[in-house]
């Protein structure tokens, strides 16, 4: 047969009056350098990027870099491949609906998602 002891708590002891000490001259504490405050957020300060990915045929595809050097060689203005597909958006909304439907249809059809590894 096992026995338990219990254990009796731990004798704490009183704080005992301190005797007045002299207390050292005031001392400046260290003082961290202050944080930087976080820029507050405006509400047209910056919009929200999304990535996306799509599929093209490769004479489209060369013909980003077609324009792109036009661009370089007439204007002198480097874009990036998301900055002219962006110009193309812009320019295709101005279109009406019938001009719209006509630019779609003169498209070539490709098939959606990832092509098979071969």
């Amino acid at each position: 047969m096992v026995t338990r002891t219990t254990r009796t708590p731990a004798v704490t002891r009183k704080p005992t009056p301190s005797k007045a000490v002299a207390k050292p001259a005031a001392v400046k504490p260290v003082s961290k350098p202050e944080k930087k405050h976080k820029k507050e957020k405006k509400s047209g300060d910056k919009v929200k990027v999304v990535r996306d990915s799509f599929t093209m045929p490769q004479n489209d595809y060369a013909l980003i870099a077609v324009l792109k050097e036009k661009a370089m060689t007439s204007g002198g203005v480097h874009l990036k491949k998301s900055e002219l597909l962006r110009a193309g958006l812009h320019l295709l909304s101005k279109l009406s609906a019938v001009q719209l439907k006509k630019s779609v249809a003169d498209l070539e059809k490709i098939k959606t998602g990832r092509p098979k590894k071969a």
